[in-house]
């Protein structure tokens, strides 16, 4: 696994799951639509991509389709990172 993508999945583990949720996090695992992420931490995993690679995603890209999985994440940080 590439090291964005695990890092990604590590945040979404640590930051979303409570203790003792011992649902499983893979790189298609759906996020949003599986009801691990809501909007709410969609803006903060946002602001934890953007500080952590230094990069702007502008809100008409930080869609919930483009949050949903740790693949779709992954492709959204390396489409702004320069």
């Amino acid at each position: 696994m590439d090291e964005l993508k695990e890092m990604v999945r590590n945040y979404v583990i640590r930051e979303y799951l409570e203790d003792g949720d011992d649902r499983e996090v893979k790189n298609d695992t759906p996020l949003i639509s599986g009801g691990i992420v809501d909007s709410f931490s969609m803006v903060s995993l946002k602001r934890f991509l953007e500080k952590k690679f230094n990069i702007q995603i502008p809100d008409a890209d930080a869609s919930p389709e483009a949050f949903d999985t740790v693949d779709s994440i992954a492709a959204l940080v390396k489409r702004f990172q320069k």
